[in-house]
């Protein structure tokens, strides 16, 4: 063994991605000193010191880990006891079929697991450039907003421009102020899902009429201007501004976070609303709710007037409005190994958003990995990466072989991800047949395959556990 395990690794940042990564490295056994800048310095969406803030309360989605690629990581996150999920589940709130926390008590959560574990050490300060020569181990999961200073050391040390993309906020309402004999609760499709009861959005109906106005209105309103650094920034697909999205076309929105389908009215049953707006619950006692969907760049203003207009939220009071903030990638592919270390100089280890993965939930399982790669590391030791066949190990595939050159000069196609079953490989055999012996039909192939494929993960992880991970095992 050619590693120190007095010798201390090093994270620095601790979001959802920092703090796993720590929690792994002193699980199995090694002394680790995670940095934080909060609070000495904050950024333009923390709010608190708290170790992995969340700025989102869904930021988890969907804990189906049968039929979804983000519930078969919540799974796989489990089976390697993830901090980061232990904190999510014992901090749930109702979300039909997502796995939502209450964002305070999760990080608190996760702040006095890291406190009271005796190999952790909490360094508050900023790391500006590169981390010390004498540093041997360390992760770097500094997130979408890392500090100009170690972002520029980065950028020069590889050589490389990073890439950029907006992350967004929606805005937070009071729950009293949501006009009932409006709006309705319901889940879409009645769906029951952690902690929840099937009704668990606020539901506001609109007429074609309102729904044109609101439309229009967004298009129009006033948006916050783009800082110099920010105009070339393209962004992310996944989460992209409702102003964005209603310039894309007038029905839009309509089939996208405005969707009607699998809601009832029941103040008015026989008539179909032409859009809805949903609100999901965004802390456990119930009295917060943010808008689905609705991330935005207009001025706060100009949010308090539109967002007025939606039917139930004429007297709405707004605990948080909506925002924008750069969020910043490597090109991962070129610049880092299979063990998420950086070629230019292998001592440093990346993790979380700044990988190229998207997500909180990814982020922390990029963390999660980072942080047994490190552990091997210091126990003079190489681990095998997890297989294609799960979920983690098809993201740690997309970040760092995922990139494809193209034709156009100048041009980078690696973008970031969410974790999704186009990642994974194909199916050697693809189910045909139901368990009664019938063919499959339809979408029950597409069912069937989503479900032999979170099987196959889980019993890949598991082999893979169990073959690979003495490390965790020791701890």
């Amino acid at each position: 063994m050619t590693g120190s395990l007095s010798k201390p690794a090093h994270v620095i940042g601790a979001g959802l991605a920092g703090s796993e990564a720590a929690w792994q490295i002193a699980k199995a056994g090694v002394p680790v000193v995670l940095h934080e800048m909060r609070p000495d310095r904050m950024t333009e969406a923390h709010r608190t010191d708290g170790l992995a803030e969340l700025v989102c309360s869904n930021s988890f989605r969907s804990d189906d880990a049968a039929n979804n690629a983000v519930g078969l990581l919540h799974a796989e996150m489990r089976r390697l006891d993830s901090l980061i999920m232990r904190a999510a589940d014992a901090n749930q709130v109702p979300a039909g079929g997502a796995l939502a926390v209450d964002r305070d008590g999760f990080s608190a959560a996760v702040t006095k697991a890291l406190n009271d574990h005796p190999l952790i050490e909490i360094a508050r300060g900023e790391i500006k450039g590169l981390p010390p020569a004498d540093w041997s181990n360390v992760i770097v999961a500094t997130g979408p907003l890392t500090s100009a200073p170690l972002a520029d050391a980065i950028r020069e040390l590889t050589d490389e421009s990073a890439l950029a993309f907006f992350d967004a906020i929606a805005p937070i309402v009071h729950r009293e102020s949501i006009d009932m004999s409006v709006a309705w609760f319901q889940s879409r499709y009645d769906k029951v899902g952690p902690g929840g009861n099937g009704a668990d959005y606020i539901n506001c109906p609109m007429t074609k009429e309102q729904y044109d106005g609101f439309v229009a209105a967004l298009v129009a309103g006033e948006k916050t201007e783009f800082k110099e650094w920010e105009t070339n920034t393209p962004y992310f697909d996944g989460c992209l501004p409702i102003e964005v999205m209603a310039e894309r076309g007038p029905e839009t929105l309509r089939h996208g976070p405005m969707k009607p389908v699998g809601l009832t009215n029941p103040h008015d049953p026989t008539t179909k609303s032409y859009a809805i707006v949903q609100l999901r619950q965004d802390n456990k006692l119930g009295t917060l709710y943010n808008i689905v969907g609705f991330q935005t760049k207009l001025k706060y203003g100009e949010q308090q007037r539109i967002f007025r207009t939606i039917p139930g939220l004429e007297k709405a009071e707004f605990a948080r409005l909506g925002g924008l903030h750069r969020n910043t990638f490597l090109n991962s592919p070129k610049l880092l190994d299979s063990q998420l270390r950086l070629r230019a100089q292998p001592r440093l280890r990346f993790a979380g958003q700044m990988t190229g993965c998207e997500g909180y939930v990814e982020s922390a399982s990029v963390g999660l990995i980072a942080g047994l790669y490190a552990a091997a590391d210091a126990r003079g030791e190489r681990l095998a990466s997890p297989p294609a066949t799960t979920a983690l190990g098809s993201l740690l595939g997309h970040i760092t072989g995922g990139h494809i050159e193209t034709i156009e000069p100048g041009t980078r196609s690696f973008q970031p991800m969410n974790i999704n079953f186009g990642l994974f490989p194909p199916l050697a055999s693809p189910p045909t047949k139901k368990p009664d012996g019938t063919r499959l039909r339809g979408n029950e192939k597409t069912v069937a395959k989503k479900q032999a494929m979170s099987a196959l993960a889980l019993a890949d992880l598991d082999r893979w556990i169990a073959d690979h991970l003495r490390i965790a095992a020791a701890a």
